[in-house]
């Protein structure tokens, strides 16, 4: 595969959206080179619209269009939309799955000896800064993942994992976003009620989690947990707060939306 190929998309929804706006947006892939496919007219129009590119409403034509062929839809369609599209897939397609919870080996079941990669992306894509983890079927070589990773790592960055790992990044990752969103948002509010308002709260709350997060990201040698101490002198202020959720126990509150949100990405794939 090179950045000249042909990349369909099926299902053109919020996580497919994001990947072909922050893939264009990065320049990775020529906008003619990325088409989708909705089987409805209407939807299939205004994504056409949303998005600038060729949007159809065939999903057997754009396979046979496409060499690398993402499968966006909801988890529950992927099983319908793959039997659909089988016998169009030769042997140099890539089928990318970014459906939650499908496993490839469920994806080759129905496909055959076909080449797969299973990928878990977030929406920061829209703005190059998503988070994927991706990881190879079967049938997929090496070169298939370097080019998935490649790609991804045009809108964010990448990490390959194994199979089993997959739920636990769709939980950390794939749905994260929506948590720090939640979290950010109880920091605004929790300013607002203390008397600031709620717009300088929420930019107290977002920018600090944009500069801490980049802090940990060029942290180097020194552990996240070297980072709080360097923040939370003992007696002081910070110090304080951090006690008051060490006390409310935030990382067993933690550990149990990622556990029950990776349970939840399995049971999507059974």
């Amino acid at each position: 595969m090179n950045k000249k190929c042909k990349i369909g998309f099926i299902g053109c929804g919020k996580m497919a959206s994001a990947i072909i706006k922050g893939t264009i947006s990065s320049g990775f892939i020529a906008k003619e080179n990325i088409k989708g496919s909705e089987v409805n007219c209407d939807i299939a129009e205004a994504a056409q619209k949303r998005l600038g590119i060729e949007v159809l409403t065939d999903n057997k034509c754009l396979v046979i269009d496409s060499d690398v062929i993402f499968i966006a839809t909801k988890p529950n369609y992927a099983g319908e939309v793959l039997n659909e599209i089988k016998d169009e897939l030769t042997p140099e397609k890539l089928v990318v799955s970014i459906a939650a919870g499908i496993s490839t080996s469920k994806i080759e079941d129905i496909i055959g000896r076909n080449r797969v990669i299973r990928v878990m992306p977030n929406t920061p894509a829209l703005v190059l800064e998503g988070m994927s983890g991706i990881c190879k079927g079967s049938y997929a070589a090496d070169e298939d993942a370097d080019f998935v990773m490649e790609m991804l790592s045009s809108i964010g960055k990448c990490i390959e994992v194994s199979e089993e790992q997959m739920d636990i990044v769709t939980a950390i990752s794939g749905s994260g976003p929506a948590f720090f969103y939640k979290v950010i948002e109880d920091m605004a509010c929790a300013g607002e009620k203390l008397g600031l308002e709620y717009e300088k709260s929420l930019m107290l709350a977002t920018q600090t989690a944009i500069g801490s997060a980049k802090m940990v990201m060029n942290r180097g040698e020194l552990s996240v947990q070297t980072l709080i101490d360097n923040v939370a002198t003992k007696g002081g202020c910070t110090f304080v707060g951090v006690s008051a959720m060490s006390e409310g126990n935030s990382e067993k509150l933690f550990y149990d939306v990622i556990e029950k949100t990776a349970k939840k990405a399995n049971e999507l794939g059974k």
